[in-house]
């Protein structure tokens, strides 16, 4: 087994049980392509590198098992703040109509009942301010947490791409013309690619 192969079991040993474990073998697996990368055999007088494609498959797999969890995760957080909001809802309306039982047996005291609407409407209000906070909070952390793994994604594919497209230039002009082993979507687009 390679040592990216060892890596790997090593953080698969640790199990993924957990939101928070979830979003910590995340990162996890980005570091091990990063190490797969990095440690990858180079070639002589080049910054072309060979990584063997099982293992950078086998991550890029493991990150797609591990963004679900992630996803899940934030719509635990925002169901939350769903039922929050509920809650509210429910006490406020409790509120509001146990201030109308009251005022229909106060109905000769004006003031009492005008208190009573007033402050059921302070609650009503105070219960919606709090429960858009809460939805700002929920909707502010999922996208945080969408952007991170947007970023480590992309930084991801660029360094996947990047090294495909040497091999891909080493290939062709070791190879006599043969169909491309990529897909159409990732066929190299030519030498200048290659070169970088």
């Amino acid at each position: 087994m390679s040592e990216q192969g060892g890596a790997r079991a090593r953080v698969d040993d640790g199990g993924r049980a957990g939101v928070e474990e979830a979003h910590a073998g995340l990162h996890a697996i980005l570091d091990d392509l990063a190490t797969l990368i990095e440690n990858a055999r180079t070639m002589p007088m080049s910054a072309s590198v060979l990584v063997h494609r099982g293992d950078a498959l086998a991550l890029v797999d493991e990150l797609r098992a591990a963004l679900p969890e992630q996803l899940a995760h934030a719509d635990e957080v925002l169901a939350e703040a769903d039922a929050v909001l509920e809650d509210s809802h429910r006490q406020a309306e409790e509120t509001l109509a146990t201030a109308r039982a009251r005022a229909l047996e106060l109905v000769q005291k004006e003031q009492v009942v005008v208190q009573a609407q007033s402050r059921a409407h302070e609650i009503v209000e105070e219960a919606e301010r709090s429960a858009e906070a809460l939805r700002r909070d929920a909707d502010d952390y999922c996208d945080r947490q969408l952007a991170d793994f947007e970023v480590d994604l992309g930084k991801v594919l660029a360094q996947v791409q990047a090294g495909r497209a040497k091999l891909a230039g080493r290939l062709e002009g070791a190879l006599p013309a043969a169909p491309s082993p990529f897909p159409s979507t990732m066929a190299p687009r030519g030498p200048e690619r290659a070169s970088r």
